[in-house]
């Protein structure tokens, strides 16, 4: 740990220290450049292209894997992360039903034993729940038999009152008046006899008193019976009916609440009793589910095949840092764990760069060339390309966006193995005879493609149309003839100085820029020349007609003297070793021999 923080200390002063020395050396090469343009070189010297005519192949390279067409995936349906107890060698020949993986199951061991637990306690309170419905329902039958029965009773004392009590009080209370009517009579009767007796001294006084008493006594009872009959008609008979008549209203809702309760009852109660039936269904899918994820485990071959583990065919892809697969590694679920190829035919995955998508499309040949099989090339067919860029490298990158593209390689090839490492030059176009030049020999003037030709008199700007290109040269469709030299590094300054459309060979970024031919679709990288043809050297203080690092910019005519001053200070001040960094920094950037020895351009002068 500390020596990691003492080297990025140390890289840290470097940088620090270096920074500026980089800086001021950059704008002094520039300076240095730029003092060369008050003399352009002459037209002999100039490096030149001479138009040539002959076979052209326009195609996109890019490199990929090899992979079997037609192959079983082998996934992790294990859900969520677990780890590999053992694995099947890869390269090994399987038969139908091997055992390939057995994934860690412990946990799932356990949350079985857990659930079979949940599901008894499930199962229980189902069948108690299926008890209870049977109760309730018998309850609240019971419940209504009787409220209706009440009812009953009610309705029923209430005409035996109405059509039987009521008129057998009335009757015998009217006979009771009438009996006593009669006693009365009697009694009085009884009475004006004993008085005549009395009055003719036959009768005792007392037999008299006698008399008139029970005359008295009848009258009296005569007086109650018709009390009492009065009575049952004007209060008894209506407090008895109007309580008759309630018990009968309230018999009736109590009948109505019995059925209601009885009701809800069965409903809470089936409510529940179907709560219940739904959790024991659900606690033992569950319960089965996770049998099936201990099932899922253990992996095993669904077809005869040689093993392919998935992680093969990534560790060769560049960018990805893939750990191979192993025992004790962990894994997802739905990842990709082993292929099975079924067949002997391959096809070959690429990434094609957005910029060639407009060259590539479904249908064209491929030569298909393997890095294990050196001098061996297989023929080949592009058969689908990617409506989307690949998320996954967007997400590294959102910069780069490729397009998983596939070629499906004709015939059987005995040779491949699923992973290996391949190429692939897919062919666009095919030119027996065309004429063509290196990419960098036309720049864009104005919105016009333009080549620079070498006449006797001096260079011609001629607009030029172009095709297809394949990194390395352009198609010319018109505008040049076989033979006629062009310039490899263009002036970009056409803004004076020639006769007939001539210039001198100054140039300026402000006017013209370097020009990628329609539907190049390559990303950019250094330009190459026909074999046997030397790279040209840079026009000095040019500025870079092809990709590359940007040069710096200035000129030493411009600075003022206090800047001049600063930057021989610190060019005097640099050691040797950092005098040679800076050169060789140079010789990579601008393809001269570096920095001069002896400083700055007006040092060198004086």
């Amino acid at each position: 740990m500390e020596v990691a923080k003492h080297q990025t200390a140390r890289r840290r002063r470097f940088l620090w220290i270096a920074g500026p020395a980089l800086l001021a050396a950059a704008t002094l090469a520039a300076a240095i450049g730029r003092g060369a343009m008050h003399k352009p070189p002459e037209v002999g010297q100039q490096p030149v292209y001479e138009v040539s005519e002959g076979p052209l192949t326009i195609s996109v390279t890019e490199t990929g894997t090899i992979q079997a067409r037609d192959q079983v995936v082998i996934r992790s349906e294990v859900e969520g992360s677990t780890t590999i107890l053992t694995l099947v060698p890869e390269g090994t020949f399987v038969k139908k039903g091997d055992l390939l993986v057995e994934l860690d199951a412990s946990k799932l061991q356990d949350s079985k034993v857990d659930q079979e637990i949940r599901v008894q306690n499930a199962e229980a309170a189902f069948v108690s729940a299926t008890e209870n419905l049977a109760v309730v329902k018998n309850q609240a039958q019971s419940d209504v038999d009787q409220a209706e029965l009440a009812l009953q009773f009610a309705r029923e004392d209430l005409k035996k009152y109405q059509e039987g009590d009521y008129p057998n009080q009335l009757k015998e209370l009217e006979s009771r008046i009438t009996l006593a009517e009669q006693t009365r009579q009697q009694a009085e009767d009884k009475l004006h006899w004993s008085q005549i007796l009395f009055d003719e001294k036959y009768l005792a006084e007392t037999e008299l008193k006698s008399d008139q008493l029970a005359v008295r006594k009848a009258q009296l009872d005569v007086e109650l019976a018709r009390s009492n009959l009065a009575l049952l008609k004007d209060y008894t008979n209506k407090r008895t009916l109007e309580k008759l008549q309630s018990d009968v209203k309230q018999a009736e809702m109590a009948l109505d609440r019995a059925k209601r309760k009885a009701k809800a009852d069965i409903v809470q109660a089936e409510s529940t009793l179907k709560a219940r039936e739904l959790e024991f269904t659900r606690e033992k899918d569950k319960l089965q589910k996770i049998e099936q994820q201990i099932a899922k485990a253990k992996i095993f071959a669904p077809t005869s095949g040689q093993v392919v583990y998935a992680t093969s065919a990534e560790v060769s892809r560049p960018g990805r840092n893939v750990q191979p697969l192993a025992e004790g590694q962990q894994v997802r679920e739905r990842q990709e764990l082993i292929y099975l190829p079924t067949g002997s035919t391959f096809m070959m995955q690429v990434s094609i760069h957005e910029s060639s998508l407009e060259k590539v499309r479904i249908g064209l040949p491929a030569k298909v060339t393997v890095d294990a099989l050196a001098g061996k090339s297989f023929a080949g067919r592009v058969s689908s390309i990617a409506p989307l860029p690949d998320a996954e490298s967007m997400f590294m990158n959102p910069d780069l966006k490729v397009y998983k593209t596939q070629i499906q390689i004709t015939g059987t090839a005995d040779l491949l193995r699923s992973g290996m490492t391949c190429r692939a030059e897919i062919v666009v176009e095919q030119y027996e005879s065309a004429i063509y030049v290196p990419i960098q020999c036309v720049v864009r003037v104005n919105g016009q493609t333009t080549a620079f030709v070498q006449k006797p008199g001096g260079i011609e700007a001629r607009p030029v149309e172009i095709g297809l290109d394949n990194n390395r040269m352009v198609r010319i469709v018109s505008g040049l003839r076989v033979g006629e030299k062009v310039l490899l590094n263009p002036p970009l300054d056409t803004s004076g100085g020639g006769r007939n459309g001539q210039t001198t060979g100054a140039r300026s970024g402000s006017q013209a820029d370097t020009v990628r031919p329609r539907t190049s679709g390559a990303p950019p990288g250094p330009p190459l020349v026909p074999e046997g043809t030397a790279p040209a050297p840079p026009v000095a203080g040019a500025e870079a007609s092809q990709p590359g690092p940007a040069r710096p910019r200035g000129n030493w005519g411009n600075l003022s003297a206090d800047e001049k001053q600063k930057m021989r200070e610190r060019f005097e001040k640099m050691s040797p070793e950092e005098r040679e960094a800076i050169r060789q920094r140079m010789r990579q950037q601008f393809g001269g021999s570096g920095l001069p020895d002896q400083g700055p351009p007006e040092e060198s002068q004086r």
